[in-house]
């Protein structure tokens, strides 16, 4: 089993195998262009967005810089945002809902090295996915470990770190991330 299967199964692998290292150097050549990009030219900076990511919905926006590893593993849905210094390190797959707003300087982080300094320092680690559901607020500053699942409409305060589940309809802030409280109707400001 190659590298890069063992990597998508979640088993560990060597991270500076040859083939993964050629798909990291092909993504950061994509990255260059994207983030050396004039911010108004939207439809080429999101041209290569879909060439990077594995599946976008319709209107992604990223603002630069951003980077990833692979952009393979990234899928996101319709109405997908995300601020400045967005970092998705997607070695497992990151799925991210419609309607999902990223703040600055978010970092989403799949991958896990091994804890034996020995395995470790041989390169040993692997990865674990990150689904994030439709409608999500990931507020400034939040870090999220693989193996992570957050819900729909869930709000995640700034500075959190996200290390278990999320459910629907919640307010997390912390670190290690805790359910602040429920989202209910009386959280909306505006009335139809």
């Amino acid at each position: 089993m190659s590298a890069k299967e063992k990597m998508l199964n979640g088993e560990y692998y060597i991270s500076w195998d040859e083939e993964l290292t050629a798909e990291r150097d092909r993504a950061k050549d994509i990255l260059f262009e994207f983030n050396n990009m004039k911010p108004s030219l939207r439809a080429e900076r999101e041209e290569l967005i879909r060439k990077l990511f594995g599946k976008t919905g319709k209107n992604c926006w990223i603002e630069s810089p951003f980077n990833c590893d692979y952009g393979y593993n990234i899928t996101v849905g319709d109405n997908f945002y995300t601020n400045t210094n967005c970092c998705i390190l997607d070695c497992a797959k990151v799925t991210i809902g419609d309607n999902v707003w990223i703040g600055p300087n978010v970092g989403i982080y799949t991958p896990e090295h091994a804890f034996d300094s020995e395995e470790r320092t041989k390169g040993y680690e692997h990865a674990l996915p990150v689904e994030i559901g439709d409608n999500a607020w990931i507020c400034a500053g939040v870090s999220i470990i693989g193996g992570v699942k957050i819900g729909s409409n869930a709000i995640i305060g700034a500075g959190s770190v996200v290390i278990k589940d999320v459910p629907d309809n919640v307010l997390v802030a912390g670190n290690p991330a805790r359910i602040i409280r429920k989202i209910t109707s009386q959280d909306k400001v505006f009335t139809n």
